[in-house]
């Protein structure tokens, strides 16, 4: 079996510091991250990660990952175990190309049976979550 995955990029005019920021305050999710609300937890690895991801057309659900990689003003990555034959790993990338100038990335893979299942089943709605996610991180991190 394959992974699946749903990644949106956008270029954001703002540094990678600032973007990092944004990122690094777990409280402050919700100013810019539609999707994701009521994030707690702490930034090291194996730190725990808990929030509520609020995916169109589909329930809520009470998240439990464990952060699994991050760099300062380049990634951080979470992945959880959402069940028998079921994980997601999901990630927030920063490229900075130039001064000012990034690349941002908000994603989702999903591996083993029921993760592919889940994919097949809500990937309009999975894509439209990121989709919110990328776009709300520039926003925030353009006006600021």
């Amino acid at each position: 079996m394959d992974d699946t995955r749903i990644e949106k990029r956008v270029g954001v005019q703002a540094t990678s510091d600032r973007i990092w920021d944004l990122v690094s305050d777990l409280a402050g999710w919700s100013a810019w991250n539609p999707m994701d609300a009521d994030v707690e937890g702490v930034i090291a690895f194996g730190g725990r990660l808990t929030m509520t991801e609020t995916w169109p057309e589909m329930a809520p659900h009470q998240a439990l990952a464990q952060i699994v990689e991050w760099q300062p003003r380049g990634r951080l990555v979470w992945a959880e175990r959402r069940g028998f034959l079921f994980q997601s790993l999901r990630y927030i990338q920063i490229e900075e190309l130039a001064p000012g100038n990034c690349i941002v990335a908000a994603g989702v893979r999903f591996s083993g049976l029921r993760g592919e299942l889940f994919h097949d089943k809500h990937r309009p709605a999975i894509r439209k979550a990121h989709e919110a996610i990328a776009e709300g991180l520039k926003t925030a991190a353009e006006a600021g």
